[in-house]
C-alpha cells in the first residue's frame, strides 16, 4: 500500500472518531509524506495545524496507525511546502454552499477565502434525520428557520452532548435554505476554522475582507461555539458579526456542547446574545429512537438487519450516533469483505473486545452520580435536610430510578431515606412536568444519564 492509499485508509478511520468540523479544519489537508519502522512524517499544511496535531491529536493518530500496521519508532509532524499545499488569498468572493461546490456571493466586494472551507455537506438533510423525544424540540425549531430565516428564534442555540446530531440538523437547515433558494447566502463553519480564519486575516493584514466574507451572509451556522473560550480577540470580532447579522435580520445558528452560561472565559456581552433567541438543548437519543437510527443506516447501505441484532447495537451504543453509525458501518464492512450474514454473534466477536454492554445499574449508583452532579454528599441526598439545594437534587433521582429502573414508590421512598412513598410520587410527577420546559432539570438528567452509561 502507497503513502497515498495508507494516509487515506487512516482518515478514513479518524473521521469516525472525531466531530466533523475537527476533520475537516485539522486532518482534510495533512498528507503522509514519509513512513518506515524507524519514523512516520506527516505534512500539514501551516504552524496551527501542526501544534494541533502534535497537541491534541497525536494518540489518536498514533493508534490510528498501528491499526493500520505502521508502528515506527516515532511520529512527526512538518510544515508542508507552499507549493504542495497552499491557500490564497482572491478578490472574487465566494461562498460555499454543498461540499465540493463553490457559487460568487454577490453581497460582498471582496473575501478571505480558504481552499480548506468546507461548506454545507449534501448528507445532512431533514428527510435523513430522525427525530425522537430527545431533539423533537429542537428538530422544530430548525423547520420553522427553514420556512423564514430570520424572522423567529434568532439566533437559535442548539447545545448538547457529542454525536447526537447537532451538526446533521443544523446543516439540514441551511441546506433546506438553499433548495428553495438558491441565491441565498449560506455560510456554515466550525469555530474552530473561524478562529484560524480570524488568525489568518490578522497576519496576512486582511481583516475587512474577513468581516466582509461573514457580515454579509444571509444565515450564518457556526458548530462548536464552545471552542471560542478563551479568546479573547476572537470573541471581540464574533461579537461584532453577530451583530451586524442581527441587526440585518439575518439568521444565526449556533451549537455547543453545553450551553451558554456554562461556556468558560465567555464574554458577558456574547453570553447574552447567545440566550437572545431560543436555546435548546439535545438530549441523547432513547433506545427507540437509537432502533430507527439503525434501521435507517441499514437501508441506505440496502442492508437488512434481523431485529434482535438492531436492538443489540442500539443497546451497545447509548449516547453517541456517530459512534453507533460507525459501528453499524464497521459490521457491515466486516460482513461484505467475508460474505457473512450480519447477526448478533457476529457483532458480538467483533465488538466484544473493544467495549463492554453497559452494566446493570442500581438505585445505588443512581443516588451517588446525583450527588456527584450536584456536588452534596450521599448522605445529604438520603438524609433529613429540606433545602432545595437537596430537595431538587432527590426529587431528580427519584424521577431517574423510576424512568430507567421501574422501581416502585415505596422502593424508591426507602432508597432515598423517605419514610412515605407519596413523597416519591410527588417527586416525581414534579421532575416529569418541570424537564419538559426547564433546560436546566434537563440538563441535568441527561449528564447523570450519561454518567450512569460510563
Amino acid at each position: 500500500m502507497d503513502n497515498v492509499a495508507l494516509w487515506r485508509a487512516v482518515l478514513g478511520e479518524i473521521e469516525l472518531m472525531v466531530s466533523q468540523g475537527n476533520f475537516v479544519t485539522w486532518f482534510k489537508n495533512t498528507r503522509l509524506i514519509k513512513v518506515d519502522d524507524n519514523e512516520v512524517v506527516i505534512g500539514a499544511p501551516n504552524i496551527f495545524i501542526k501544534q494541533q496535531l502534535e497537541r491534541k491529536f497525536s494518540d489518536i493518530i498514533n493508534q490510528t496507525l498501528i491499526k493500520n500496521g505502521v508502528a515506527a519508532d516515532r511520529v512527526e509532524y512538518k510544515i508542508l511546502p507552499a507549493s504542495s499545499l497552499h491557500r490564497k488569498f482572491e478578490d472574487r468572493p465566494v461562498v460555499l454552499g454543498h461540499e465540493g461546490s463553490s457559487r460568487p456571493n454577490t453581497a460582498a466586494s471582496s473575501s478571505l477565502t480558504h481552499s480548506y472551507r468546507q461548506g454545507l455537506s449534501e448528507k445532512y438533510t431533514f428527510d435523513n434525520f430522525i427525530v425522537g423525544s430527545g431533539n423533537e424540540l429542537a428538530h422544530a425549531a430548525c423547520r420553522a428557520i427553514s420556512q423564514s430565516p430570520g424572522a423567529k428564534y434568532n439566533p437559535l442555540f442548539v447545545y448538547g452532548g457529542v454525536g447526537i446530531g447537532k451538526t446533521h440538523l443544523i446543516q439540514a437547515v441551511g441546506n433546506e435554505i438553499l433548495a428553495q433558494n438558491k441565491g441565498r447566502s449560506i455560510v456554515y463553519i466550525s469555530t474552530e476554522q473561524f478562529v484560524q480564519e480570524f488568525l489568518d486575516a490578522i497576519r496576512y493584514k486582511k481583516n475587512t475582507d474577513f468581516a466582509g466574507y461573514y457580515r454579509t451572509a444571509d444565515v450564518l451556522i457556526i458548530d462548536d461555539i464552545q471552542f471560542i473560550a478563551g479568546k479573547e480577540k476572537t470573541q471581540e470580532e464574533f461579537f461584532h458579526t453577530f451583530n451586524a447579522l442581527h441587526q440585518a435580520n439575518k439568521q444565526i445558528i449556533i451549537s455547543s456542547d453545553t450551553r451558554p452560561k456554562d461556556i468558560p472565559t465567555l464574554t458577558d456581552r456574547l453570553r447574552s446574545r447567545f440566550e437572545w433567541g431560543m436555546a435548546i438543548d439535545m438530549q441523547s437519543p432513547d433506545f427507540e429512537t437509537r432502533c430507527v437510527i439503525v434501521q435507517s443506516k441499514a437501508q441506505a447501505h440496502e442492508v437488512d438487519l434481523p431485529h434482535d441484532l438492531v436492538e443489540y447495537l442500539a443497546g451497545f451504543i447509548q449516547t453517541n450516533i456517530r459512534e453507533l453509525e460507525g459501528a453499524l458501518n464497521q459490521l457491515i464492512a466486516f460482513s461484505e469483505m467475508r460474505k457473512l450474514t450480519p447477526t448478533v454473534e457476529l457483532a458480538q466477536a467483533l465488538f466484544g473486545s473493544q467495549k463492554s454492554r453497559p452494566k446493570h445499574i442500581t438505585a445505588r449508583q443512581v443516588v451517588e452520580k446525583t450527588a456527584k452532579h450536584f456536588h452534596v454528599s450521599v448522605e445529604e441526598l438520603i438524609g433529613p435536610k429540606r433545602d432545595k439545594e437537596i430537595v431538587v437534587p432527590r426529587q431528580i433521582a427519584m424521577y431517574i430510578i423510576r424512568n430507567e429502573l421501574h422501581m416502585s414508590f415505596p422502593k424508591i421512598a426507602r432508597e432515598l431515606g423517605r419514610k412515605d412513598h407519596t413523597t416519591a410520587i410527588h417527586s416525581i410527577d414534579k421532575i416529569g412536568k418541570e424537564q419538559a420546559f426547564d433546560p436546566d432539570v434537563r440538563s441535568a438528567i441527561g449528564a447523570i444519564k450519561e454518567r450512569l452509561s460510563v
